[in-house]
């Protein structure tokens, strides 16, 4: 079942639901959508769960508007999709971008609703170098893909495709996940990436008390496993699996093993 949540006056976010039980809330990537956990739902589902999969602003079906595109206005559409929905003791999962969106969400909410967190190759706390932050990519980076993207959006999600994997998919796999990409605004990609730029989300761990669940590719070129490493260490109640193998998108690539310690994590 699909439902169009108003988040705000005129801003409409389109979110899957398929199953019942336990609620898990996905938030995707960037620049993709909902779609991308496309081979977590079935086993989500036949096991007794009740998958909620959300296009973020300016992804996939959801609405585009000119703003909004911050981690605080991200975390209050979470909060109104989990109230539209009346989700309760829900478990909250964060890939790449929908990492630091999921804690901006636990902190700025009081981690309203949420029992545990799962956080995918999450791009947190921060996902650009500071003076003080030695991880991640430098600014200036993040810039060039901005004005690659404005320059010619296909041939940069193409590229962006080709680092997501350590393991190199089928040219049909790699044809569909670039759909995936395409189906964004170019307006709402931009200022997701300005977002990744600019957020800092170290000040939120602190506000993270449910167990965590940390999953990430051992040669992820895209958001390092420091990342992780580092979530490790300063969340109150986390655990890191590292999956072999697998870059960014592990999921894909280890999905047998990623789904098996998804549903470990859920049970217990």
């Amino acid at each position: 079942m699909g439902h169009y949540v108003e988040v705000e006056q005129d801003v409409k976010l389109f979110v899957e639901d398929i199953g019942e039980g336990q609620p898990v809330i996905f938030l995707h990537g960037w620049p993709v959508n909902h779609k991308m956990f496309e081979y977590q739902i079935n086993d989500l589902v036949e096991e007794g769960y009740r998958f909620i999969g959300i296009d973020q602003r300016g992804y996939g079906k959801s609405d585009r508007p000119d703003s909004g595109y911050d981690y605080d206005r991200k975390a209050d559409d979470v909060r109104a999709v989990i109230e539209y929905l009346q989700l309760e003791d829900a478990v909250l999962a964060g890939f790449s971008m929908g990492g630091p969106v999921a804690l901006r969400y636990m902190a700025r909410h009081k981690e309203y609703q949420i029992s545990k967190l799962l956080l995918l190759a999450p791009a947190a706390p921060r996902f650009t170098k500071t003076d003080d932050f030695s991880l991640g990519i430098e600014k200036s980076e993040i810039d060039g893909m901005i004005e690659s993207i404005k320059q010619d959006r296909p041939a940069f999600l193409k590229e962006f495709g080709d680092q997501f994997f350590y393991q190199e998919p089928s040219e049909p796999f790699k044809q569909w996940f670039g759909t995936l990409g395409l189906e964004a605004s170019a307006h709402g990609t931009i200022n997701s990436a300005q977002a990744l730029r600019d957020e800092d989300g170290r000040s939120d761990l602190a506000a993270v008390n449910v167990p965590v669940l940390l999953l990430h590719g051992e040669k992820d070129e895209i958001c390092p496993i420091d990342f992780s490493t580092l979530l490790e260490e300063q969340l109150a109640n986390a655990k890191l699996i590292k999956i072999e193998n697998s870059g960014h998108g592990f999921i894909f690539e280890q999905k047998e093993k990623v789904n098996q310690e998804i549903l470990r994590f859920l049970k217990n």
